[in-house]
């Protein structure tokens, strides 16, 4: 095992796949533990792992100005590291990482062409479900770094959870059975299971728990859970769920799923930050598969996907729209099937 002094890991985005980078960074930090391990990501992803105790500094990336690219670059020279481990491998990646004069340099193995075979011709030669933060740490299982079994994680720090606590304190959590998550937004539109359907999930839900309902997103998703809230509210009699889209931070959001008892989620980023906080979790899958590698990791969860939909994969990262205009790998997703698998998690 080679006596390496400075590492970096590069991975700008998304935030599922910061989030999966978890286990590879405390692993490392593991088979190394003197050594200066360093985090390279971009800036609206970082709070994922700017608390991470195994890292020494997080590096963000701001923008995509060549300026700031060539500065980035000179940095990286200037500190020496002697290992780049790159799980990103994009065209920004490649030009930072060449030139660094890093000893050591190893490189994701996406499984780029299983995935094309897949997508555009239904064939599936993945084999076993191997989940992305399992193939992160393969990238330098040579280095005598191993699998832990910890799963995913990110750090909280205490001042979050108290501004938290103070903003979910004033819907008295205390009062109800259970807490539900809700999951219903998605970057593209074949990952989201319908609106109506979390509407009348909600529904079901209120009548057979005494609970209360938190409906997360993003800004851009204000409006869009806004109208599931109120919908579920007008039909429950009553102001069982709350929308929350908009209103926290990343990392608050984070300790705001602590508060939950399960989560009901598409496949998206929140799904994986409920998972590094180890929620039980139901997970719709529409277009996307689990042997793509981003299905929950190591938590108690339930993945619900029509596999008799022929289609399926139509893309790996989602749609704007159902090429074959029927949608039917969501709409065949019924309510009745959300709400024996909450059941059955809850029983466990």
């Amino acid at each position: 095992m080679p006596d390496l002094k400075k590492i970096l890991i590069i991975r700008f985005s998304s935030l599922g796949d910061v989030i999966l980078a978890s286990p590879l960074i405390r692993t490392l930090r593991a088979a190394y533990p003197n050594a200066q391990i360093d985090f390279l990501v971009k800036s609206q992803y970082a709070d994922v792992i700017r608390f991470n105790p195994h890292l020494n500094s997080v590096i963000t990336l701001k923008s995509s100005d060549r300026k700031e690219l060539c500065f980035l670059k000179k940095m990286i020279r200037h500190t020496g590291y002697d290992f780049i481990i790159d799980i990103h491998n994009s065209l920004r990646s490649r030009w930072i990482r060449w030139g660094a004069g890093a000893v050591h340099v190893k490189i994701i193995r996406k499984r780029i062409f299983k995935r094309l075979l897949y997508v555009l011709f239904g064939l599936n030669f993945y084999g076993n479900v191997t989940s992305v933060a399992e193939r992160y740490i393969e990238t330098v299982r040579k280095f005598g770094v191993r699998d832990d079994g910890g799963g995913l994680e990110i750090f909280v720090p205490e001042e979050t959870k108290s501004t938290v606590n103070a903003i979910i304190g004033k819907f008295k959590p205390e009062q109800f059975e259970i807490i539900f998550g809700f999951g219903p937004t998605a970057r593209h539109y074949t990952k989201r299971w319908l609106p109506e359907r979390f509407v009348e999930l909600g529904v079901e839900l209120s009548k057979r728990y005494r609970c209360k309902i938190f409906i997360f997103g993003g800004k851009e998703d204000i409006d869009y859970c806004s109208d599931i809230a109120q919908m579920i509210n007008a039909h429950a009699g009553y102001s069982c769920a709350e929308n929350l889209a908009g209103r926290l931070t990343l990392i608050e959001t984070s300790a705001a799923l602590d508060f939950c008892g399960l989560i009901v989620s598409n496949d998206t980023a929140l799904m994986h930050l409920a998972t590094a906080r180890k929620k039980k979790i139901v997970a719709i899958f529409g277009s996307s598969v689990k042997e793509f590698g981003f299905s929950p990791y190591r938590t108690s969860n339930i993945v619900l996907e029509r596999n008799d939909v022929k289609c399926r994969p139509c893309s790996h990262i989602g749609r704007d729209r159902c090429p074959k205009k029927h949608f039917r790998c969501m709409k065949e997703i019924q309510v009745k099937d959300v709400v024996n698998a909450v059941e059955e998690l809850l029983q466990k």
